[in-house]
Protein backbone atom coordinates (compact mmCIF):
# COMPACT_ATOMS: atom_id res chain seq x y z
CA UNK A 1 0.00 0.00 0.00
CA UNK A 2 1.35 2.95 -0.92
CA UNK A 3 1.23 6.50 0.94
CA UNK A 4 -0.85 7.81 -1.13
CA UNK A 5 -3.23 5.41 -0.14
CA UNK A 6 -3.48 6.15 3.65
CA UNK A 7 -4.65 9.73 3.11
CA UNK A 8 -3.26 12.80 4.79
CA UNK A 9 -0.01 12.57 7.14
CA UNK A 10 -0.47 14.16 9.98
CA UNK A 11 1.76 14.70 13.42
CA UNK A 12 -0.96 15.40 16.53
CA UNK A 13 -0.54 19.00 18.07
CA UNK A 14 -0.92 17.25 21.50
CA UNK A 15 1.08 14.07 21.95
CA UNK A 16 3.16 14.36 18.72
CA UNK A 17 2.15 11.21 17.29
CA UNK A 18 2.54 10.93 13.73
CA UNK A 19 -0.17 9.09 11.51
CA UNK A 20 -2.39 8.84 8.56
CA UNK A 21 -5.81 9.77 8.54
CA UNK A 22 -6.96 6.99 6.37
CA UNK A 23 -9.10 9.22 4.23
CA UNK A 24 -11.61 9.14 7.01
CA UNK A 25 -13.72 12.40 7.63
CA UNK A 26 -12.15 13.23 11.01
CA UNK A 27 -8.57 13.19 11.11
CA UNK A 28 -8.49 11.90 15.10
CA UNK A 29 -5.19 10.71 16.14
CA UNK A 30 -5.22 6.81 17.25
CA UNK A 31 -3.06 7.53 20.25
CA UNK A 32 -5.32 10.07 22.27
CA UNK A 33 -8.56 10.57 20.22
CA UNK A 34 -7.85 14.47 19.41
CA UNK A 35 -9.43 15.63 16.61
CA UNK A 36 -6.90 17.02 14.46
CA UNK A 37 -9.01 20.01 12.98
CA UNK A 38 -9.13 21.80 16.36
CA UNK A 39 -5.70 22.17 16.20
CA UNK A 40 -5.18 26.08 17.34
CA UNK A 41 -4.20 28.39 14.61
CA UNK A 42 -0.74 30.04 15.37
CA UNK A 43 -0.32 33.91 15.08
CA UNK A 44 2.96 35.82 13.42
CA UNK A 45 5.40 36.23 15.94
CA UNK A 46 5.05 40.14 16.65
CA UNK A 47 9.00 39.68 16.32
CA UNK A 48 9.17 38.65 12.68
CA UNK A 49 7.01 42.27 11.91
CA UNK A 50 9.22 44.31 13.79
CA UNK A 51 12.34 42.77 12.72
CA UNK A 52 12.21 44.75 9.39
CA UNK A 53 11.67 48.19 10.95
CA UNK A 54 14.39 47.47 13.58
CA UNK A 55 16.57 46.77 10.50
CA UNK A 56 15.47 50.22 8.71
CA UNK A 57 15.98 51.97 11.91
CA UNK A 58 19.23 50.77 12.38
CA UNK A 59 20.26 51.83 8.89
CA UNK A 60 19.05 55.45 9.02
CA UNK A 61 20.42 56.13 12.74
CA UNK A 62 23.81 56.31 11.17
CA UNK A 63 22.83 58.37 8.54
CA UNK A 64 20.73 61.05 10.84
CA UNK A 65 23.40 60.53 13.88
CA UNK A 66 26.05 61.95 11.14
CA UNK A 67 24.03 64.58 10.33
CA UNK A 68 24.04 66.19 14.16
CA UNK A 69 27.67 65.48 13.92
CA UNK A 70 27.66 68.27 11.27
CA UNK A 71 25.66 70.56 12.77
CA UNK A 72 27.64 70.33 16.11
CA UNK A 73 30.57 70.94 14.38
CA UNK A 74 28.66 74.04 12.33
CA UNK A 75 27.67 75.33 15.82
CA UNK A 76 31.39 74.92 17.41
CA UNK A 77 33.25 76.76 14.83
CA UNK A 78 31.54 80.52 15.01
CA UNK A 79 32.04 79.53 19.03
CA UNK A 80 35.63 79.01 18.22
CA UNK A 81 36.00 82.42 16.03
CA UNK A 82 34.43 84.70 19.01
Amino acid sequence: MAAKDLGIKYTCFKCAAKFYDLKKPIPACPKCGTDQREQPVAKPSGRRAAAPRAVEEAEEKPETEEADDDEDEVEEKPAADE
